[in-house]
Order: structure tokens, then sequence, then C-alpha cells
């Protein structure tokens, strides 16, 4: 079965005032979007259930993180259960933010994504390598050390929720992008190891999409590779051009 096509919003800390949250979602509201693709937003944990209840019923919404217990004496943190009870579908964890200026480890990560499939949610698991890292040769590593911490604590029934956002750290809001070229290679590589390391269905089944500067200028390009099912979008996803970017795939 071919895998679904899909794209994901990630508003980041953005935007700074419900007015302008709701010209975003008032775009998406009146825009005629392909009806093939799953589409997920991820405003801040503030705007969550707000947005819910006006976006249109088509567009899921997904939380930027979440914390690996349910309840608990953890300031600042939101909760597995709390975003089930909230009915909010998805959550990203393992985003390169995350790992950088939160300093969450791969094998955090692991246990929060965990935490957040056994609560009945759906992951947008994110990896990637820096720019020192592609220029030594050492993507595919990096990435597969990255995904290896989640494999040692998921079964492989587990798979059926988690969509892999492969996103190059040096192309994240730098205006930089990997070429089609570079993405296929890496979202390839992903797809052996899964295969290699949990089971050849799963790796025919997850979809991998991509992130890292993507625009409704590259996404048509990108859209055509073999392995990438899709787009994680950062500024973008604030703009306009997001109707776009989750209609790449209309011919």
């Amino acid at each position: 079965m071919p895998r679904q096509f899909f794209v994901g919003g990630n508003f980041k800390m953005n935007p700074v005032s419900r007015g302008q949250k709701e010209s975003i979602i008032g775009v998406l509201n009146s825009a005629d979007l392909d009806s093939t693709t799953e589409i997920v937003i991820a405003p801040p944990s503030l705007y969550l259930i707000p947005l819910k209840d006006t976006v249109r019923s088509e567009i899921q919404v997904s939380a930027q993180n979440c914390y690996y217990k349910d309840s608990g004496a953890f300031t600042g943190e939101i909760s597995p259960a709390q975003l089930v009870d909230a009915s909010i579908p998805y959550v990203i964890l393992g985003h390169s933010e995350r790992r950088t200026l939160f300093h969450e480890t791969s094998e955090f990560i692991a246990q929060k994504t965990k935490a957040a499939l056994n609560a009945k949610l759906k992951v947008i698991l994110c990896v990637g390598e820096t720019l020192p890292e592609r220029e030594a040769g050492q993507t595919a590593a990096v990435v597969q050390k990255q995904l290896q911490a989640v494999v040692d604590v998921l079964q492989e029934s587990d798979w059926s929720a988690v969509v892999i956002a492969y996103e190059p750290v040096w192309a994240i809001g730098t205006g930089k992008v990997a070429t089609s070229a570079q993405a296929q290679e890496a979202h390839l590589d992903i797809r052996t190891f899964l295969s290699q390391k949990v089971s050849p269905a799963v790796a025919e089944n997850t979809r991998i999409i991509y992130g890292g500067s993507v625009t409704a200028a590259n996404c048509k390009e990108l859209s055509t590779q073999l392995d990438v099912d899709g787009f994680l979008v950062g500024g973008a996803s604030l703009k306009p051009e997001f109707v776009n970017i989750i209609n790449a795939r209309r011919n």
C-alpha cells in the first residue's frame, strides 16, 4: 500500500499573539487543500486546545514536546496523558532544538517516545546531523545512532504510530536546503536501517519526511523523491505558502 503523503507544520515558539494565530488558521481554513495529504500542525502548547477547536476537521493538531511521566512535580512539562485527554493526536519528539538547546539525549528522547506511544499518541520523531557531521561523512552513522536508541525500546507494532522526520540541523532555519538527491540518500539510509533493525514491513510502511528550510519553491522537486514521504515545515508553516507545500504532490 502506498504511504500517505504527510505535511506537518511546526510553529515553534510562534506566533506571539492570538490574533496572528487566528490569521494563520484563517488561511488554512479557507484554502483548497489536497485531500490525499495528511496535514498536522504543531502550535505552542498554549494554543493547542483553542486551535484544535477552530481549525478545519481534516487538519490534525500536534504538541511540540511532552514528558515521559503522566503527572507529578515536573514544572513546565506537559504529559502524554494530558494530551490524550485533550484529544491531541500527535507529538513532536527529538527535534534538534530540543537536542541542542535543551540537551536532550537520544536515550531520553527514546524514553519519551515510548511513553507517548504507550499513551496512544502518534509521534513525529526527528533525527538529523550537524554540518560538521555531514562534512565528515558521518550523516548515516549519526542518524542511525539516534534511531537505535528508539529501536531499543519499541516493539515492532509501535512503529505504525511513528513518522520519522529527517531534519539536517544545518538546513533548519538557515535558508540552506538539502538537495533532492541528498534528501533521498538520507531517507533511503533510514529505510534500510529500519529494514535491518526492525523489519522490512516497518521499513516499507513507515513514513520518512524531510525538514529543513522547506518552501513553496523547493517542495515540488523534493516531493518527487521515492523515499520522501512529506515534510516537516518550520518558518514557512506560518505563511500562506504553507498551502503550496501541503499541495506539493498535486499535478
